[in-house]
């Protein structure tokens, strides 16, 4: 099999602060123009992983290579033009317009103190109505709901046109209606030749659009391989640490903890 896009070889982390390591010996492959799920419960790694994945931390060893080259070896300026990322939420200390702050995408693009120009703008307009909420353009941030500003984050990153998406638990706070929407626009990406990778807590999110799976317990990698290959009722329990079933209802996926409640 040829080497995916980009690759996780036996990297391990530790922050500063801690004792133990964070992420013990982890190995993966993406390949391009697909959708991979790094899926796992709450403390599991993964958006340290994702953090190692876009260069803003390095492994204590191991090696994280972006078209086979070492993604050290990459300025920042070059990652930012590659990999975008997608925060679960971020502080913005600026009452921004809905349009000002998508154009930040744009920032790898431009020199020093550049203001974006009419192709810039047309690029984050494309982006506005990519995620569905070009009427929302001229609004100030705070005064979006929830769901609102994360479509907005998700526009910032369609502006930065990378070739690799990061996500980092892109659906834990949308209702039902946006999680679809995002889950759609993804899936959009992928059939553009976007390469997606996000992570979740949420098996069924996964289930929905992943093509690949990388399953993570306690800071390791507990398998990684096709949808088909991976998502199982013994992986699954063995993932979350209690036992469930998948089962297909309507050609569908659907995880079901098979745990009594206390009454």
């Amino acid at each position: 099999m040829t080497p995916g896009i980009l690759q996780a070889n036996a990297i391990t982390f530790t922050y500063a602060s801690a004792t133990q390591a964070a992420l013990k010996e982890i190995s993966f492959d993406i390949y391009p123009a697909s959708v991979t799920a790094i899926l796992g419960p709450n403390g599991a790694g993964k958006t340290t992983l994702l953090h190692l994945l876009l260069g803003l931390n390095r492994p204590a060893s191991g090696t994280i290579l972006l078209h086979s080259k070492p993604i050290n070896q990459y300025t920042r300026h070059e990652l930012s033009q590659q990999i975008g990322l997608v925060p679960q939420s971020e502080y913005v200390p600026f009452a921004y317009s809905v349009l000002e702050y998508v154009l930040l995408g744009r920032a790898p693009y431009l020199g020093p103190l550049e203001l974006p120009g009419t192709n810039d703008i047309r690029i984050a307009r494309d982006a506005l109505d990519e995620v569905g909420i070009r009427h929302l353009e001229e609004r100030a941030l705070p005064e979006l709901s929830g769901g609102e500003q994360q479509l907005v984050l998700l526009a910032r990153a369609l502006c930065q046109q990378p070739g690799i998406l990061l996500l980092d638990e892109p659906t834990s706070h949308l209702d039902l209606a946006n999680r679809n929407i995002t889950l759609n626009i993804l899936a959009r990406m992928r059939a553009n030749g976007t390469t997606v990778i996000f992570s979740t807590h949420d098996p069924e999110a996964a289930a929905l659009i992943a093509d690949h799976l990388v399953l993570m317990r306690a800071g390791q990698v507990l398998d990684s391989g096709s949808l088909e290959q991976v998502f199982t009722s013994e992986m699954l329990t063995r993932v979350y640490g209690t036992q469930v079933e998948v089962v297909q209802i309507d050609g569908m996926r659907v995880v079901k903890s098979m745990e009594r409640l206390e009454p």
